[in-house]
């Protein structure tokens, strides 16, 4: 009887996996910098310049705007000039979002004049998320292969989360010590510091092949995308309210909500990032929906800050897996010479999701207070089931024989 070769296909795996780190590590610089205001820019909209919750949930959710806005030129700009170019041009982009950040720091007393530099970092820190975001994901496929797909985008939405994780309380320590200048400062030296690493890093030649228009593509990806869009809001209303829903019950520690939901995340990618293989994405999605589902209703209804927090294990858990699970299911419906433009699609649905919770929501908590933002979220949740088991029923008979074998590939 013979066995098979272990120790070699671990040392294949091991560098699979060290040559994705090398291209998601600045997706997560992107997302720690998202992190790091998280938690502390709505209360410095709110408190400090005097405006509404509506307005605050504004200020974040127009960063989403601006990643709704430049999604599909990431994505062709990717696939066309390659996502080395295009990695770096976010770069860029995101340390000049620390300056602007940084700069609303400097004039407290002239709130429209610091809102406007607040929304200017915003939007230039959405278009920053695109493009570092959808580069490094491409960067990583084609680099190891298509079929290595559904880990790519796991590895990347690990560093996407974690870099949140680990952002946030960061934040909430430096505006306390330092101000809220020294989150611009440092959001300003990440882009700097990222940027000779993009260079350093080999660049992946563009695909060449058929470009499909962005509008057949986006049809193509659209129940996945609207899937994941409604699986999105309870995300989009843990990180955008959490901190305001503490502290209107006098609760502390809203920063470790955001934290334990990262550290959830990144957990469940961790240990069962492999059941979209092994059991299918539509499976998978469902599953992790309703465990969402579950979570927000816990913050719908906790009346304690541990039952709070128990919520945003939950809803952390849930999430996990929805992206990937049916981001692999949007990006096989394109060819690989349109993988970029596929994942800017899919994503569009994601900021979607994220720009609408931040007023919406924000309308919300004022005619009817901050539980009922997670009642919201809880309801999008269970019309994402519905959603994806009708597309499973539709489509995902064989997917657990087909997705075998593509991990037995990899």
């Amino acid at each position: 009887m013979s066995f098979p070769p272990l120790v070699p296909h671990r040392g294949r795996r091991f560098a699979v996996t060290a040559r994705i780190l090398s291209a998601v590590v600045f997706t997560f610089v992107c997302y720690f910098s998202i992190g790091i205001p998280l938690a502390v820019l709505p209360g410095f909209v709110h408190a400090n310049l005097g405006y509404a919750t509506v307005l605050a949930g504004l200020a974040v959710s127009a960063q989403y705007l601006a990643t709704l806005l430049s999604r599909p030129h990431a994505g062709r700009m990717a696939d066309a000039m390659g996502p080395k170019r295009t990695v770096i041009a976010g770069l860029i982009v995101l340390a000049l979002s620390g300056l602007f950040l940084a700069l609303a720091a400097l004039v407290p007393t002239m709130p429209v004049l610091s809102l406007a530099l607040v929304l200017m970092s915003r939007l230039g820190l959405g278009f920053a998320e695109s493009w570092v975001s959808t580069g490094s994901i491409t960067w990583g496929i084609g680099g190891i292969g298509g079929e290595h797909t559904a880990r790519v985008i796991s590895w990347n939405g690990i560093a996407t989360y974690g870099g949140i994780a680990l952002g946030a309380p960061l934040g909430v320590t430096l505006a306390g010590h330092f101000g809220f200048i020294s989150l611009g400062i440092l959001t300003f030296a990440l882009g700097l510091v990222a940027l000779p690493l993009a260079f350093w890093k080999a660049r992946v030649p563009p695909s060449h092949g058929e470009r499909l228009p962005f509008k057949s593509v986006l049809s193509r990806v659209m129940p996945y995308g609207a899937g994941l869009a409604l699986g999105s809001i309870g995300f989009g209303s843990l990180s955008t309210f959490v901190a305001l829903y503490y502290a209107s019950r006098g609760w502390a520690d809203a920063a470790l909500s955001l934290s334990v939901f990262g550290g959830c995340f990144i957990g469940m990618r961790l240990v069962f990032g492999n059941t979209i293989g092994r059991f299918g994405g539509y499976r998978v999605a469902i599953a992790s929906l309703l465990v969402e589902c579950v979570g927000l209703a816990m913050l719908w209804l906790g009346d304690t800050p541990h039952l709070a927090l128990a919520g945003a294990t939950l809803t952390g858990s849930g999430f996990a897996l929805i992206f990937p699970a049916l981001g692999v299911e949007a990006v096989s419906r394109v060819s690989m010479h349109n993988r970029g433009a596929a994942l800017g699609a899919y994503s569009v649905f994601l900021d979607v999701a994220l720009g609408l919770t931040g007023p919406v929501g924000g309308w919300v908590a004022g005619r009817f207070d901050y539980p009922a933002i997670f009642l919201l979220a809880g309801m999008a949740s269970l019309a994402a089931v519905a959603l994806s088991l009708s597309l499973y029923l539709r489509f995902g008979r064989d997917e657990p024989e087909r997705e075998s074998r593509a991990d037995a590939r990899a």
